[in-house]
């Protein structure tokens, strides 16, 4: 096929065109031309379209001539307006959605999250039955809830659209997302447990996982309109996984505990701080109820829809996986290197 694909300079979005240069598709990447290409610039045959979400212009030009949208770039940071999660997560999503419809693209896939659905309790093996929170727990949330039901709605006879919600993708070239910001924080000394002596078990989408469903999902004729948790085979024990990680970066794993009482108090004082424009639009707050709930909510999910419909199976396992992370560790420089974005 001919794909197109979003954020490939980012993590998922570089394993993304891995997998499609696998299967042999002929690829292109839209990319900014401030983005960091030292990645893709060593995956031979792809084709460069610079260009934004907010230019229709450029939008128009990348789709040309595809076949299939893999669409992955996203706001997912803690902090910012709503106005800056909105034109990203959603005006920009149906920019693009806009631009492959009107230039005969077949497929889109959209990378959503299981963010879209979290209440903030407990979740257990849920299905894609559940439905949307009448409240989210932060702004990229609510706008890739919004998102994704835009997407779903645009599915028609010769557009084929479909989300997926791979959970805590982690694995090797991931410099920002929550592995690394983890084992900085222990590395510091700054991550206290917050479980409140409770087990919380989360299931976690490796990133070959998560590519690899993205590509099966582009060539079912099952999945059109409909939405998929994507995961990897194990129900994580979160607190133990956490110690896991210390012990293979050299980190201290937590000891200090933080009752619950405390926590969800500082919750608040933080949250009603982050009210404040300046705060809220410019710095990650330290606590939030989204972070908190991460640690302390269990979160797992079933993929049995997914097994179903385009025959999604974990491929890497997670102890394969944290010895490929800890060798990919390896080779940039160590564990220094590792953490140095997320610090």
């Amino acid at each position: 096929m001919r794909a197109l694909v979003t954020g490939a300079s980012g993590f998922l979005g570089g394993h993304i065109v891995d997998e499609c240069v696998r299967a042999g598709d002929q690829v292109r990447v839209l990319v900014r031309p401030s983005s960091d290409l030292g990645y893709l610039g060593t995956v031979p045959g792809i084709d460069l379209a610079f260009g934004d979400l907010r230019d229709e212009a450029s939008l128009r030009d990348a789709v040309r001539g595809v076949d299939v949208v893999y669409h992955s770039a996203a706001r997912v940071t803690d902090f910012g307006s709503r106005s800056q999660f909105w034109h990203t997560n959603v005006a920009g999503t149906e920019r693009l959605l806009q631009a492959a419809r009107d230039n005969g693209v077949s497929r889109f896939v959209f990378v959503s999250s299981p963010s879209a659905t979290m209440t903030g309790a407990d979740q257990f093996d849920i299905d894609e039955s559940t439905p949307y929170p009448d409240r989210f727990l932060n702004l990229y949330s609510e706008t890739k809830s919004e998102a994704e039901k835009r997407i779903l709605a645009a599915n028609g006879p010769d557009f084929t659209t479909c989300a997926l919600r791979p959970r805590g993708i982690w694995g090797p070239r991931d410099w920002h997302g929550f592995m690394p910001r983890l084992v900085a924080r222990m590395l510091d000394g700054r991550l206290p447990d917050l479980s409140g002596g409770r087990t919380v078990y989360a299931s976690l989408c490796h990133c070959t996982n998560a590519a690899a469903a993205c590509r099966l999902a582009a060539v079912s004729d099952r999945v059109g309109g409909k939405a998929y948790f994507i995961a990897d085979a194990e129900k994580s024990d979160v607190w133990a996984l956490i110690a896991e990680v210390a012990d293979l970066f050299g980190a201290r794993p937590p000891t200090r505990r933080v009752p619950p009482v405390v926590r969800d108090a500082l919750v608040n004082l933080v949250e009603a701080a982050w009210k404040i424009p300046y705060l809220a639009h410019r710095h990650s707050p330290p606590l939030s109820r989204y972070s908190v709930a991460l640690l302390t909510r269990s979160s797992t999910y079933d993929t049995g829809a997914a097994e179903r419909d385009f025959g999604y199976r974990p491929r890497i396992g997670q102890r394969t996986g944290l010895d490929l992370l800890k060798r990919w560790v390896d080779g940039i420089g160590g564990v220094d290197e590792f953490v140095r974005h997320a610090r």
